[in-house]
């Protein structure tokens, strides 16, 4: 007996086979992906939150930063003139290029960058080598009484730079000082105000002021390596002198740097010392001893405030371009020992 197939089944195979598909949930997940949705929204609030917090560093950078190098840019432009024989005003007149050309041909202040530059040839490696052997005798087993020692090398650095020049100017002074006195008693003359000790005495306050800070540093970067690389140089029979030169001083390459870079910034900026030096010692320094103290004289002194403007930012390049060749020099070293 043959059983009846009924005409309903294939007929609902075949609207079940040609129905089209549902895709309307699909497609509204779709859109959603495509407009970004949650992940877009959280994106403008991490950049609104970022924009909100560095708003203060930006509102105090223009401030004191971009506004008045862009004014000193503005008033090296300009010069005050008089008219009438002297016996009428002043204006001011645009004077270009004028104020740089007149401070690049005075001999005063080309002199003043040689200065610099013997004060940077005896200052910084002094500076570099005292502070990393002291952080190194701190960091080394043998040290005792760490706290004091480093309280006691960085207090100078708390000393305003005028009051530890003024001390050191009392110390300088042969008809004062204990330590001429003591030096003469025991043969030894010199003249730390003569041209041929003023700048070596200049470097001595800086010293003073500066050693104790970057020593510290210098120690916190020591402080920071990992103790098992400095164990495991020990029992692969590494001495102390093969340990701080192969170790730990390519391990704070990156403070050197950044010492480096600081000292060569704070040497251009030379004023405080020399200025204490200049007045009323008989020294050898004089006011356009330094770039700083010419822009300084030609501001205070002469009143002329273009001429002041000009070697100020002509002294601005300059540590610009050194900052840019220290950080190269750096960078390069490092690569090289990558």
């Amino acid at each position: 007996m043959k059983a009846r197939v009924t005409p309903a089944a294939p007929a609902a195979r075949r609207r079940t086979a040609g129905a089209p598909a549902r895709t309307g949930a699909p497609a509204r997940t779709g859109a959603r992906a495509r407009t970004g949705g949650p992940a877009r929204t959280g994106a403008r609030a991490r950049t609104g939150a970022a924009a909100v917090l560095l708003a203060p560093f930006f509102t105090l950078f223009t401030t004191v930063m971009v506004v008045p190098i862009g004014y000193a840019v503005w008033l090296s432009l300009f010069t005050e003139k008089q008219s009438g024989l002297g016996f009428g005003g002043t204006e001011t007149v645009f004077s270009g290029l004028d104020n740089y050309l007149t401070a690049l041909g005075d001999r005063a202040f080309r002199e003043g960058f040689g200065v610099l530059l013997g004060y940077c040839l005896l200052y910084i490696p002094l500076l570099l080598a005292g502070a990393l052997a002291l952080a190194l005798l701190l960091d080394s087993a043998l040290a005792r009484a760490r706290r004091f020692f480093q309280l006691a090398l960085f207090l100078p650095h708390a000393v305003p730079g005028i009051i530890a020049a003024l001390i050191w100017v009392y110390l300088y002074t042969p008809q004062l000082s204990p330590v001429v006195k003591a030096m003469e008693a025991g043969g030894i003359g010199f003249d730390f105000f003569s041209p041929e000790g003023a700048l070596p005495s200049v470097v001595n306050i800086a010293l003073w002021e500066w050693l104790g800070y970057n020593m510290v540093i210098f120690y916190a970067a020591l402080q920071a390596i990992d103790r098992s690389v400095l164990e495991a140089a020990t029992v692969d029979g590494a001495g102390a002198w093969r340990t701080a030169l192969a170790i730990k001083l390519p391990l704070i390459r990156a403070s050197l740097t950044m010492v480096a870079l600081f000292t060569v910034i704070g040497s251009l900026q030379l004023f405080t010392e020399p200025l204490i030096l200049n007045k009323g010692t008989g020294s050898a320094v004089t006011s356009t001893w330094t770039p700083n103290m010419y822009a300084y004289s030609a501001a205070f002194d002469r009143n002329d405030y273009g001429l002041a403007a000009a070697a100020s930012v002509l002294l601005a390049l300059t540590a610009a371009l050194l900052s840019f060749a220290v950080t190269r020099f750096t960078g390069r070293r490092k690569g090289k020992h990558a």
